[in-house]
C-alpha cells in the first residue's frame, strides 16, 4: 500500500509539471502588492497530496507566492499546524490579519478565498 501512494503521489508530480497552468501578468506594483499580502500567508501541505496540488496550481494560476510548509517532513511544521489550526489536515492555509490568525482548512475554500483576495 506504501508504494502505491509513493508511485500515485509521483504521477500526479509528474502530471502538475507537465501541464503546469500560467499564471497571471501584472504591472511591477500591483504584483508588489501582491507579494506584500500573500506574506502574511502560509499553506501547511505535503508534496504528492492531490487536494494541495489543487491549491499549489491555483496560486501559480494567480501569480501568489505563498510560503509553503511541509507539514509531512517537517516536524516543527506538523506541530504549528496542529497547535494553531487543531489537527494536522492538509492543505491549510494560516491568514494573519491585523494580529488575528485564522485556519482555513478545504482546498474548495482556499482556491476560492485565493481567487476572491487576488483576482
Amino acid at each position: 500500500m506504501k508504494f502505491i501512494r509513493w508511485f500515485l503521489g509521483r504521477v500526479i508530480l509528474l502530471l502538475n509539471f507537465i501541464f503546469s497552468p500560467k499564471g497571471i501578468k501584472r504591472s511591477e506594483e500591483s504584483q508588489q502588492e501582491i507579494d506584500t499580502k500573500a506574506q502574511s500567508m502560509a499553506l501547511y501541505q505535503f508534496e504528492a497530496c492531490p487536494f494541495c496540488v489543487k491549491v499549489r496550481r491555483s496560486m501559480k494560476r494567480q501569480s501568489v507566492k505563498i510560503e509553503l510548509r511541509d507539514a509531512k517532513n517537517n516536524q516543527q511544521h506538523r506541530e504549528e499546524l496542529e497547535a494553531g489550526g487543531g489537527k494536522i489536515k492538509v492543505p491549510c492555509l494560516r491568514i494573519e490579519k491585523a494580529g488575528q490568525v485564522e485556519w482555513m482548512y478545504e482546498s474548495s475554500d482556499i482556491v476560492t478565498y485565493l481567487e476572491k483576495e487576488f483576482a
